[in-house]
């Protein structure tokens, strides 16, 4: 009997990691795969991604609308509203026998949620791993004591996953999914990213993502003003910003951005989603990823370039040598842009290894998911570390 799988996807940035592994489930006849689009794809605001799922081959089944037309925390909460009722309604219509999500995010969270009550065992990725400068921290580790397989990026986080009461047997480290993606995915040339987005690298060239620090009450973005201010005196360089999620505040980041843009137009553009292929392809040509995304700390090192990832939003996460860690204030931005430039650290870039695997992620997590049986596949209980 097929198993019927129903993958949740909210956004651009967690859709591009789980692509290698929707191909994956679609190629096998052993599964059925149901997709369901919700958060911020079904956005005009953020690009209206849901339709690169459909360019890629994947049939939606559902979608999830949650109106997200405010980013202040009863705006949320109200999303987050929907949010349940939604997946509920979704779930029930699918009747999956599993259902498998990534990462951390409220949406991510209720739509586990929904499965939890609906008693249908719940898949996770990336638990374990620790965003200190966030409240998504919380999601995770409350949708890791909500699931029963669990996939983790590193040792580590397997062993945290464990120490949250988490049957070993059921947690299996197969490495991060963003690098099956460098490894596989067909990148574009120089010219075929400049055609397509219409923009020409200078000498110097940054990918700048920069998200809201969600613990922090920061309504007028201070954090990223600062770092606006280095970015003026850097010249001859081309600013490549990509918007933030719909997070907290992340509507006050997207103004600055497009209000830079406006003003510095020969050395600045901004897009609310380069899509998979094109964000690892501008990544590929430029010197540095420059904010507090993850992907400067799990894609960024595969590429052999620098990260300067500044604030706390991703304190806690594993870090190749590449990564550059600093303040938010502009004097201590300053500094880290004059190590990323420094002989002695370009040196060491062509040492950097990643501490996220070899890019076979997704394989692995397919012969787990083809080899469980789920004949009492439900959360019972707690296991204890002796």
């Amino acid at each position: 009997m097929r198993k019927k799988i129903c993958v949740v996807t909210g956004g651009r940035a967690e859709y591009g990691l789980l692509y290698p592994l929707l191909q994956k489930i679609k190629a096998k006849k052993s599964f059925d795969l149901s997709v369901v689009a919700t958060g911020m794809h079904l956005e005009k605001a953020f690009g209206l991604t849901y339709r690169e799922i459909e360019k890629d081959g994947f049939k939606i089944r559902e979608k999830v609308s949650l109106r997200l037309v405010d980013d202040s925390p009863a705006g949320i909460l109200r999303s987050m509203g929907l949010a349940l009722a939604g997946f509920g309604e979704a779930l029930k219509r699918i009747k999956p026998d599993l259902v498998l999500v990534l990462g951390d995010r409220f949406e991510i969270f209720c739509a586990a949620t929904a499965a939890h009550v609906s008693r249908i065992p719940l898949v996770h990725i990336h638990g374990g791993e620790s965003t200190e400068g966030a409240f998504d921290d919380a999601f995770r580790h409350a949708i890791t004591k909500m699931s029963i397989i669990h996939f983790t990026s590193a040792k580590k986080y397997r062993n945290r996953v464990i120490q949250l009461g988490e049957d070993p047997r059921r947690v299996f480290n197969v490495g991060a999914l963003g690098l099956d993606n460098i490894k596989q995915l067909p990148l574009l040339d120089k010219k075929k990213v400049e055609d397509k987005f219409r923009f020409k690298f200078k000498k110097h060239n940054l990918l700048v993502t920069y998200h809201p620090v969600t613990l922090e009450n920061d309504r007028q973005g201070k954090g990223f003003a600062e770092l606006l201010k280095v970015l003026d005196r850097r010249p001859d360089t081309l600013l490549i910003f990509t918007k933030a999620n719909a997070d907290t505040n992340g509507r006050v980041i997207n103004r600055m951005i497009d209000d830079y843009v406006n003003r510095n137009a020969d050395k600045a553009v901004a897009f609310a989603a380069l899509g998979r292929v094109g964000y690892l392809s501008t990544m590929k040509y430029v010197e540095a990823v420059v904010g507090n995304s993850s992907s400067g700390i799990i894609e960024a090192s595969s590429f052999k370039i620098g990260t300067i990832n500044i604030g706390d939003r991703q304190k806690g996460r594993i870090q190749a040598d590449s990564v550059i860690n600093c303040g938010t204030t502009a004097a201590e931005i300053t500094d880290a842009f004059r190590k990323l430039y420094s002989p002695e650290f370009q040196k060491k870039l062509n040492a950097v290894r990643s501490p996220y695997g070899d890019g076979k992620t997704a394989d692995r997590m397919v012969q787990v998911l083809e080899s469980i049986p789920l004949k009492g596949l439900l959360k019972k209980s707690f296991h204890d570390l002796r």
